[in-house]
């Protein structure tokens, strides 16, 4: 154990996925003891962070049912880097020279995942960011492709999110409830930086006007002052970008009664166990996500849902969804490499994904473009969704093609030019 007592406070977990009894002598005793290992760096202890694991193991389980990778099982091998840089730097580590993972899925938090993303090159691991969103993460890659292409970025870029709840904000704010004036509120972050350039470049294109650009520090306890300045302006809606913090200005929101509807990205509102997190204070809360309970973006999308309730007993969170993709994508690029797990092979197998997911068509930009190794944004490929908080339940609100309800603002919301359908 001496060995080990640097890491006696590092929380490490090792998730060996359940190989199916039918396997029989598929398997072999050969292939039954050198599994495909993938880590998993997630933040546990967050309410986001924790479906990562969660959810590749789901996959990981399910992927061992149907006869592993060329009768491989996959076994993932999970860290808690406590949403931390240098945690998941040191487990990154671990997982690529200790315990010789093929590839590593980590962390939603962009200051995390930018802090891991040089030791991929440097010990040529190929690794998938799950949730977390900065622009630099891809625009590393563009930058300085021989060294940075073993890392994708698994998840829509900031920009991408911010355009994605413009072209919400289009469609249902301005042109169903007539909204004219929002304030950006975005907690002060890696991924906030490229997510509030392009909120304040595409809300106004959108129809919505910026009165105020507010960025917090996500340590704020009392969000009373920011919502004062907020009120103060009589914006029509507050557009937020907060992943760190969530349960503290959503309670305060409610129990305050500001009278201004929450929309843009809340990180914390896409899994179901907000509701209990806040008391119910999330009702009428707008968040942008990759999917919801009871949405069939896909045919895997409610499939994978109902698996992972049926599971853990909460709905996933959005990494979640990506993360269960994730394995399947990685396990994916190994089949077609013909079982090798070669860095650089699985780099160029993972550069031709062409994969229909729980969140949508999953395909990762080129060499060329702005955001390399980024997941596609647009029609066809994937564009996220809208859901919000009512009753308890979360309800998908946009695009019109998978809604399942429409908007519905807590009684102490004020509407100022209401006129909705």
């Amino acid at each position: 154990m001496s060995s080990n007592r640097g890491w006696r406070n590092f929380h490490y977990v090792v998730a060996t996925g359940m190989v199916a009894a039918g396997l029989g002598l598929a398997l072999g005793a050969h292939a039954a003891a050198d599994p495909i290992k993938i880590g998993v760096i997630s933040e546990e202890s967050s309410v986001a962070g924790a479906s990562i694991s969660k959810a590749a193991q789901l996959a990981a389980d399910e992927i061992n049912a149907s006869g592993g990778v060329n009768g491989r099982p996959i076994q993932i091998v999970a860290y808690d880097d406590h949403s931390s840089a240098s945690d998941g730097v040191r487990a990154f580590q671990r997982a690529a020279t200790q315990d010789k993972v093929v590839a590593v899925i980590g962390s939603y938090i962009s200051e995390v995942a930018l802090a891991m993303e040089p030791w991929s090159g440097r010990l040529k691991m190929p690794f998938i960011t799950p949730g977390a969103a900065s622009n630099d993460i891809s625009k590393h890659v563009h930058d300085d492709y021989d060294h940075y292409k073993y890392t994708f970025h698994g998840w829509m870029t900031s920009a991408f999110i911010a355009q994605s709840i413009c072209d919400f904000s289009h469609d249902i704010l301005v042109g169903q409830f007539k909204m004219k004036t929002t304030v950006v509120m975005s907690e002060d972050a890696a991924w906030t930086k490229p997510l509030d350039e392009r909120y304040l470049e595409c809300l106004p294109k959108a129809g919505l006007q910026v009165l105020d650009h507010i960025r917090f520090n996500p340590d704020t306890s009392d969000f009373t002052p920011i919502f004062n300045q907020i009120e103060a302006k009589h914006p029509d809606t507050i557009t937020t970008g907060i992943s760190h913090v969530g349960v503290q200005p959503t309670v305060q929101w409610h129990d305050q009664q500001v009278p201004i509807p929450m929309s843009g990205q809340s990180s914390q509102a896409t899994t179901t166990s907000f509701w209990k997190d806040t008391n119910g204070a999330t009702e009428g809360v707008i968040t942008a996500s990759a999917a919801a309970p009871g949405v069939a973006i896909t045919p895997k999308t409610e499939p994978f849902t109902d698996g992972y309730q049926k599971k853990y007993g909460v709905s996933p969170a959005y990494c979640g969804f990506t993360s269960y993709d994730l394995v399947y994508i990685i396990a994916d690029a190994i089949k077609r490499n013909k079982g090798s797990t070669d860095p650089d092979q699985m780099v160029d197998a993972l550069e031709k994904t062409d994969y229909v997911g729980t969140i949508g068509r999953w395909q990762f930009y080129g060499r060329n473009d702005q955001f390399t190794h980024a997941l596609k944004y647009g029609p066809g490929y994937i564009t996220g969704i809208n859901l919000q908080w009512q009753n308890g339940k979360q309800v998908a609100i946009w695009p019109k093609s998978i809604a399942n309800g429409a908007v519905k603002f807590p009684t102490f919301i004020k509407v100022q030019h209401a006129s909705a359908n």
